[in-house]
């Protein structure tokens, strides 16, 4: 049997992309987490953009509101408002322009593109999570949101219409959908 050069090329050509595309990465993590992979607040930016080798991103919203983000080598973004004396006590994560990224590392051993909701409910039914359908006119269409509160915070998991993770929020307070 001949191989055509054709055919070869497109061959070594799929097991790159399917290597690069779909390989999984780490979030990086690891010292702003505690022992049972919880975020650990309060935070200061400096500690974050250490942790994370990428610089920090300032910026302010309509109303005056300070922000923070930092984009990480693996495609995760996180961001946070700055409270008093540019504190951190809330963290959101994603992967920005919903980019197919498999992301490991994050809080709770939770996997960004990979983490289904039905591993989530199991993982934290003990924490008596609440679930939500998300509307169409939300940023996940027919997606779903888990809810749950461990200690002060509390923790969104928002999951597309094919149920895998796409965004954490880490917050003291919940947010009011309306407000959005």
């Amino acid at each position: 049997m001949k191989i055509q050069p054709f055919t070869l090329v497109l061959a070594v050509l799929f097991q790159f992309l399917s290597g690069t595309a779909f390989s999984q990465k780490s979030a990086a993590l690891n010292s702003l987490l505690d022992k049972n992979s919880e975020f650990i607040f309060p935070q200061t930016t400096d500690k974050i953009s250490k942790a994370l080798n990428a610089k920090a991103v300032f910026y302010e919203d309509a109303n005056g509101e300070k922000y923070a983000k930092w984009l990480t080598k693996s495609g995760l973004e996180l961001y946070t408002d700055l409270g008093g004396n540019n504190g951190i006590n809330e963290m959101f994560f994603d992967i920005p322009d919903h980019k197919p990224l498999i992301v490991n590392g994050l809080p709770y051993g939770l996997v960004m593109n990979k983490t289904t909701l039905e591993n989530a409910k199991l993982q934290f039914k003990k924490y008596d999570a609440k679930i939500q359908k998300l509307d169409d006119g939300s940023e996940f269409p027919e997606g779903t949101k888990l809810i749950f509160k461990r200690g002060k915070h509390f923790t969104t998991l928002f999951f597309d219409n094919k149920n895998l993770l796409k965004s954490i929020g880490i917050t003291t307070e919940l947010v009011d959908p309306a407000a959005n």
